[in-house]
């Protein structure tokens, strides 16, 4: 990667349903562990038939660097070398990108690949500490993200290596713990035939939390969606909103110190997603960090383990970086 200290610039991307982003990787600042992202460019992903047009379009504006590595995130599974962006109707192979142009490596991962990714290079200070802890750098890490579905992966450190493992926890069956959670879970699997993480830890999980907690408190729900259960939570007008956000909050902890555990992950949790850094206050307030280390005879395993809320941007791009950067 490095050939007489010059960085290969990197084309970078974060391609989503909206909006397909890409930057240019030119410089890795190897004592903050911050690499340098310029030569922004967004571009709707809609004005384009598929990614060899909007490729094209971000490679003309960069030619002056010549760029030969990319690594794209993308919104969307990937099996092998086939890459399906299905809201958007784009298929495309992986070698066939590499060879149309002329790129020397190009890797495609999925965004919650890329978090993991990412995650070594997370600054602190940009982020909010939900529950503090000690790690070293040669630890597992997890990520997890609520947002439109529930997402999670790992980076998984061996000796100086390192892989990331993508996975399906998003669809494990969620478990219950507290009285007020068995209650719920009651009222969810009247509605569901598996209530999974992402039932309840995802943007539309959150109505269902909603409706399922007017129900134990034997109270017609209104028709409320997300964000509006957020905000009468957050104004205060409406108390099994509130309810709603607090549990949301103390029972992602629950789900959290199961996934750490799984993961092995002694190097930290990072929890990106929409949805989380709009009920900040809330998170910190809630049982969470009690939930994340309440695992019997495994508790002293957690308790040292931090949890990281992130909110700096960029993620995707910087584990993009990351990923050619490691190979």
């Amino acid at each position: 990667m490095h050939h007489d200290n010059t960085f290969e610039p990197i084309v970078v991307a974060d391609i989503g349903g909206t909006n397909a982003r890409f930057a240019l990787v030119t410089e890795f600042d190897k004592s903050t562990m911050k690499f340098k992202i310029e030569q922004s460019q967004t571009y709707p992903s809609e004005n384009y038939s598929c990614l060899e047009s909007v490729l094209t379009h971000y490679l003309e504006f960069v030619s002056s660097f010549a760029p030969k590595y990319a690594c794209l995130a993308v919104a969307g599974p990937i099996k092998g070398e086939s890459v399906r962006l299905t809201n958007l109707g784009w298929n495309f192979v992986v070698s066939d990108i590499k060879q149309a142009f002329n790129f020397e490596k190009l890797s495609v991962i999925n965004d919650f690949a890329a978090f993991a990714y990412a995650s070594p290079y997370l600054d602190k200070n940009d982020n909010v500490s939900i529950k503090s802890g000690l790690c070293s750098g040669q630890e597992n890490i997890a990520v997890i993200g609520p947002g439109t579905g529930f997402g999670a992966a790992a980076l998984v450190i061996n000796n100086d290596h390192q892989a990331v493992l993508s996975c399906e926890a998003g669809h494990i069956s969620l478990a219950a713990v507290t009285p007020l959670q068995f209650e719920l879970l009651a009222q969810l699997k009247t509605e569901h035939e598996h209530v999974s993480v992402e039932t309840v830890f995802s943007g539309i999980g959150l109505t269902r939390l909603y409706k399922a907690m007017a129900q134990v408190n034997q109270i017609n729900a209104e028709n409320l969606d997300p964000a509006q259960i957020t905000q009468k939570a957050l104004d205060g007008s409406c108390e099994i909103c509130i309810q709603t956000l607090e549990e949301f909050c103390s029972w992602l902890g629950c789900v959290a110190g199961d996934l750490a555990l799984t993961f092995g992950a002694r190097g930290g949790v990072f929890i990106g997603g929409g949805i989380l850094p709009r009920m900040k206050q809330v998170l910190l307030d809630s049982k969470f960090s009690d939930n994340f280390i309440k695992k019997g005879i495994m508790t002293n395993f957690v308790q040292d383990i931090p949890v990281t809320l992130v909110v700096q941007d960029n993620i995707p791009l910087i584990g993009a970086a990351a990923c050619i950067v490691n190979r």
